[in-house]
């Protein structure tokens, strides 16, 4: 799936993306400002989650609990200096729990990423909208 968007129409961007049934884990890809965590609140509120939603920085992941009491696990491991760290805080149980895991600069974690992924790339346009592709 590819698609140019503007950042308004991010929510209906979010529904064509889950209705694409990508896998669970879902690595972004993007430069730090192009809207990955943007993208993510979409994708968590199309997902059914009503609570507010923010960038895991300095916590490294955060857990949202669905309508039908799925769970939605959104990582940013931007500031981890190894994949040891990720392993420490238990990574590995969030990634094959069956659940969402959306995770931003997941390149930090090779290594750890499961076989069955996804991934967007996000970028910005010359005119200030969003290319992404879905792969």
């Amino acid at each position: 799936m590819e698609i140019i968007f503007s950042i308004d129409e991010i929510q209906e961007v979010a529904k064509k993306i889950i209705a694409e049934k990508p896998n669970k884990v879902i690595l972004f890809h993007g430069n730090m400002g192009v809207g990955k965590t943007t993208l993510i609140k979409a994708l968590a509120k199309e997902l059914g989650v009503h609570e507010a939603t923010s960038s895991p920085t300095f916590s490294l992941v955060n857990e949202y609990e669905t309508d039908d009491h799925q769970y939605v696990y959104h990582f940013d491991v931007y500031r981890l200096k190894s994949e040891t760290e990720a392993m420490d805080m238990g990574i590995d149980d969030y990634l094959y729990s069956g659940n969402w895991c959306f995770i931003e600069w997941a390149e930090k974690i090779p290594n750890l990423i499961p076989e069955a992924h996804s991934v967007i790339h996000l970028s910005q346009t010359v005119d200030g909208k969003r290319h992404l592709r879905l792969t």
